[in-house]
């Protein structure tokens, strides 16, 4: 009976101690903060955090940017439409031409380039037209490019701090001959791992900003399209100089003839 309860002593000293190391542990580990973890990773890893807190700032940048140009005021500035189309409407070309100068924006140079080929002809206005709008949404869609991008590379650089991560972490258990347990071996994978998250949270909003932004260029040029080819309408009934008719010219008058009979040639005897 008293070697029965000796052992059931020992082990719940023994239960405890392992408690104990255990609550121990995870205080450390709760103790170590962000700086501790980031740190940890070494040179390679901390330069691998410093190109994706760069690109993190980009990436704001970024966002911010669109917000404030993908605005519905800087790209369809109100009135401008209806301005130019009732300045053709009562032919003053040069009134129409004035009003998309004083509004810059997206909507008044697809205008602007339509205007400029008036004396050409419809088809030659709507031609512009469709030009300068695929220029504007391409201009639009090339500062947006740059959020795919960030979004792309972000989760490859994450990777690489990972993979280098893990490359020094078994390289311990190699110099010590594998003395190196396996929490040593769990501590440097962790600690590599960090750089993924890293990528990851820079990637995932980036991607996302970069669907809103593109969906929000595509809404917006589609609008400018509509109010362009609205605002331009009058042109397509204008008489242009190809169209105009010649002007027609004075009718030839017609040969007169004389309406008298030739007289009869006289008799030679009669002259006598």
């Amino acid at each position: 009976m008293l070697t029965g309860r000796f052992f059931v002593i020992i082990k719940s000293v023994l239960a405890q101690a392992e408690v104990a190391e255990t609550a121990d542990s995870a205080e450390k580990i709760s103790q170590a903060g962000l700086l501790d973890i980031v740190l940890s990773g070494g040179v390679v890893g901390l330069l691998i955090l410093l190109t994706l807190a760069g690109l993190s700032i980009a990436a704001t940048y970024l966002v911010f940017d669109q917000v404030m140009t993908l605005r519905k005021n800087e790209v369809l500035p109100d009135g401008v439409s209806d301005t130019v189309r009732q300045a053709l409407l009562t032919g003053r070309v040069a009134e129409a031409d004035a009003a998309c100068r004083r509004e810059p924006s997206v909507l008044s140079v697809v205008m602007l380039s339509g205007l400029s080929e008036l004396e050409f002809g419809w088809r030659e206005v709507e031609k512009a037209v469709e030009d300068g709008l695929a220029d504007q949404s391409a201009r639009l869609m090339r500062r947006i490019e740059y959020l795919s991008m960030i979004g792309n590379i972000a989760p490859m650089v994450g990777l690489l701090g990972t993979v280098t991560g893990m490359i020094f972490a078994f390289q311990q258990v190699a110099a010590t001959r594998g003395a190196a347990g396996a929490g040593d071996l769990a501590e440097g994978i962790y600690q590599a791992l960090v750089t993924t998250v890293g990528g990851l949270v820079v990637a995932i909003p980036s991607l996302a900003a970069y669907a809103i932004c593109r969906n929000r260029v595509d809404t917006l040029i589609a609008q400018v399209a509509y109010q362009a080819q609205h605002a331009l309408m009058p042109i397509k009934r204008r008489p242009t100089a190809r169209n105009r008719p010649p002007a027609s010219s004075q009718p030839s008058q017609p040969l007169q003839t004389s309406s008298k009979k030739p007289s009869p040639p006289k008799d030679a005897r009669g002259d006598r």
